[in-house]
C-alpha cells in the first residue's frame, strides 16, 4: 500500500475525473507513476468504486475503521 500523502493526491485526482465525468466531459485521463487510465462516462462504476477503495486506504493509514462493503441481499 501507498503511503498517506501518495493516497491523498491519487483520491484528488480521482474526484477530480469524477467531477468532470458528472459535469459533462466525455473521458478524462487519471495517471499514477508511468501508468494512465482514461475513464469514459460508462466507466463511471468503476471510478466510483476506485474512489471507495482510496478513501477506506486512507482511513485505514490514518487508524480509522473503513466502510465495508454493503452486499444487496435478494429473497426469492
Amino acid at each position: 500500500m501507498a503511503d498517506l500523502a501518495t493516497l491523498q493526491a491519487r483520491l484528488a485526482e480521482a474526484e477530480a475525473a469524477e467531477h468532470a465525468l458528472l459535469t459533462g466531459r466525455r473521458e478524462i485521463s487519471v495517471g499514477h507513476g508511468d501508468k494512465q487510465v482514461t475513464y469514459t462516462k460508462v466507466d463511471l462504476p468503476t471510478l466510483q468504486a476506485y474512489i471507495q477503495r482510496l478513501r477506506g486506504d486512507i482511513a485505514r493509514l490514518q487508524g480509522l475503521r473503513g466502510r465495508r462493503p454493503i452486499y444487496p441481499v435478494f429473497q426469492l
